[in-house]
């Protein structure tokens, strides 16, 4: 087994600490969600946690480690004689991405529950997690059925498994720690209520911070146990200071004025629900613990606020996480506190000081211990306030295009900044039609492990989901064959059957955005951000994947690669400018190529391409580098390869003004697919349109075909 990374030895992520160590001082505060970019030790950090739990005591020989003292009376595996049992440390688990469902509340054997008549339970998961920590990496990544079952474990602290009349309970209470990386997609927001508290980490923008975080890790690297050594006074202390955290929280004392504090903090913020009062209560209590000390104070309060209500106050996911910390301050200062009792200073904290280091740590409620002095947690500064934002000019951290634009002679007109999104509006749902089988979402139609049952199949492999009456039918004609005498079936793994269910898969909507200068007249563009806003907060809602594809000018740019976060295309979308030519084929060969390698990288998935775009192309721009065709003829080329290739489109129509050219329709003919004008986005005739885009795809072929274009 390898040397874990010290928990002490983590250079900053104050906050990140110090919501692991309240947890594990009380874990009724909720568990931990901790948000970030990649590369922040999200992982690091809750992996080196459970070496600073105290030990647990056990049962002999019970696979859901029931405390000898107060033995679980529903166990599978009691009842328990009284006896002293053993010792063991506190187990952190890992649930992976792609576990199913009984790997997680465990599985029984169908064959002996048929047959016998016995409760065969094979443990899960979340036995194993039971008294100690379960670490779901990536937790948005997880199936929503599966985060839906491991939260109401936590919520309950006991997991059932329901299956065919049989039922088996047993107890399942851990500290739950979910990471996540924004950038990969949002979890809903009933999901993130069921977080106790949530943490938003970055990396330091501090040289000397980063610097050492680069020595300490390559010390772990050459030498993981000494390096453990160095660090082992330092988790000694913790560990002692958790031990003393716990036996001191039962006499925490939370009066009415911190009450009132945490009431009118949730009211002001207008949180949804009790669960923010409760987790706050229970946090701030923690916090008064971890500190040494008997009674609640405001700052305790507040720190609690800090971390119990940024994730409560998202409505949507184009909402940006956090609260307002003057605002904070204004409601806690009208209820001050009341004038403690003397109480004697606090012993300094635990591991502040590493084996190096000659001077405090990061200081502050949190601990942590073994860092080195640091000035606080630098902040990005981001764009200069003083520096005026040129249009066109990347955002930050974005690299600059890959080719130098042309001029804005040679592109169609100069380029103009980025207008606001008109304000979004509830759409009907767009459909692929046809039966898929790609991921677990809620648009189109699919082949799913959960939804109605529709037949039963001999399974594939594990058998997930009994159709007991198909088994019973593929038995029953064997019974005499196969020698039956009692009452029970005879039962042969070859009479399992697997139900099949249909229930609802997420597609991928990959927008194709034209963003020439033609689209810049009158304002258009604000109406058509708005459009595509409201259509990517359908997708979020539908657990669909996004992408953005822009063109302009002499080119097409993949502005947001394939994604589940919606709000990372709403931010793409909202800074997108316009100006210069239009090379709508080069656009489409992106879309082409983008829905290419999707197709390798996720084959279940289907795509649902929307276009939006006048129609206009007069640009060849970078489509295939051929110069013997005009732009149209391009354009043409490329919407007929993305139909040969089965891909559901729908275009977009934004041209405008009393004399139209109509050239959005040629393109919607050449994808085989409908389209819709620019005044009919506000109403929910464009979902309505893509219902079933195939049929549209299969009427350019039938004798009716200009028929069936002209009703849609």
């Amino acid at each position: 087994m390898s040397t874990p990374y010290p928990f002490t030895a983590v250079v900053g992520q104050s906050d990140l600490r110090l919501a692991l160590l309240l947890n594990a001082v009380s874990p009724a505060v909720g568990g931990v969600l901790v948000r970030g970019e990649k590369g922040t030790a999200k992982s690091t950090a809750v992996r080196a946690l459970s070496a600073l739990l105290p030990q647990v005591d056990v049962v002999s020989g019970c696979r859901f480690s029931c405390a000898p003292a107060t033995p679980d009376p529903a166990c599978p595996d009691g009842p328990h004689e009284s006896g002293p049992g053993g010792a063991r440390p506190a187990r952190m688990v890992e649930l992976p991405v792609g576990a199913s469902e009984d790997r997680l509340v465990g599985s029984l054997d169908i064959e002996r529950a048929l047959a016998e008549g016995v409760k065969a339970f094979e443990p899960g998961l979340l036995a194993d997690a039971h008294r100690g920590i379960l670490y779901v990496d990536e937790v948005n990544l997880l199936h929503d059925h599966l985060i839906d079952l491991l939260l109401d474990a936590a919520a309950m602290g006991a997991s059932y498994v329901e299956r065919e009349g049989v039922s088996v309970r047993h107890a399942a209470r851990f500290l739950l720690v979910g990471t996540m990386n924004p950038e990969e997609g949002e979890l809903r927001p009933q999901l993130l209520d069921r977080f106790g508290l949530t943490v938003e980490v970055a990396a330091s923008r501090e040289p000397a911070q980063r610097v050492e975080v680069v020595r300490r890790r390559l010390a772990y690297e050459d030498d993981p146990a000494g390096f453990a050594t160095r660090w082992a006074g330092d988790e000694h202390e913790v560990r002692a200071r958790v031990v003393a955290a716990r036996a001191l929280l039962p006499k925490v004392s939370l009066g009415d004025n911190a009450l009132l504090q945490i009431a009118a903090a949730c009211a002001g913020f207008e949180v949804d629900g009790m669960r923010a009062d409760i987790v706050m209560a229970r946090t701030a209590t923690a916090l008064a613990a971890w500190a040494g000390r008997t009674e609640v104070r405001k700052e305790d309060v507040r720190q609690a606020a800090l971390l119990a209500l940024p994730h409560r106050r998202r409505r949507n996911p184009f909402d940006a996480p956090g609260i307002d910390e003057d605002l904070l301050d204004r409601i806690l200062d009208e209820f001050p506190d009341e004038e403690p009792e003397p109480e004697p200073e606090p012993e300094p904290e635990p591991g502040t000081e590493g084996p190096e280091d000659d001077g405090p740590g990061d200081g502050g409620p949190d601990g942590g211990g073994g860092l080195p002095p640091q000035g606080g947690e630098p902040q990005d500064p981001g764009p200069s306030a003083e520096t005026p934002e040129t249009p066109g000019t990347p955002e930050a951290g974005e690299a600059p295009a890959e080719a130098p634009q042309p001029s804005a002679q040679e592109a169609g007109g100069p380029e103009q900044a980025a207008v606001r999104a008109a304000e979004p509006f509830r759409t009907r749902m767009l459909s692929v039609p046809g039966l898929g089988e790609g991921a677990s979402g809620r648009r189109s139609r699919a082949r799913t492990a959960h939804g109605r049952t529709t037949g039963a199949q001999r399974p594939r492999g594990h058998l997930t989901k009994l159709h007991l009456t198909a088994t019973i039918q593929a038995a029953a004609p064997h019974q005499r064959a196969r020698g039956r005498d009692g009452r029970g079936l005879v039962i042969r793994k070859d009479d399992l059957r697997q139900a099949t269910r249909e229930g609802r898969e997420g597609n991928l909507v990959l927008f194709v955005v034209d963003a020439s200068g033609s689209m810049a007249a009158r304002q258009r563009m604000s109406a058509v951000k708005g459009a595509v806003l409201s259509l990517l907060l359908d997708a979020y809602q539908r657990r669909d994947k996004v992408g953005l594809i822009t063109f302009r000018g002499a080119s097409a740019e993949l502005a947001l690669p394939p994604t589940s976060s919606v709000d990372a295309a709403a931010a793409r979308l909202e800074q997108l400018p316009t100006g210069g030519r239009t090379p709508l084929a080069a656009g489409l060969l992106k879309a082409h190529e983008v829905l290419r390698i999707e197709r390798l990288r996720d084959p279940s998935r289907r795509p649902l391409l929307v276009v939006v775009t006048d129609g206009r192309a007069t640009s060849a721009g970078n489509a295939g580098g051929r110069t013997d065709s005009s732009p149209r003829e391009l354009a043409g080329h490329s919407a007929r390869l993305l139909q040969a290739g089965g891909v559901a489109s729908v275009v977009v129509d934004c041209e405008s003004g009393p004399v139209r050219l109509g050239l959005a329709g040629v393109l919607a003919r050449d994808l085989g697919g409908p389209s819709v004008t620019l005044d009919g986005l506000r109403a929910d005739s464009l979902a309505g349109l893509v219902k079933n885009v195939r049929t549209a795809v299969a009427s350019t072929a039938s004798p009716n075909s200009s028929s069936n274009r002209r009703a849609a």
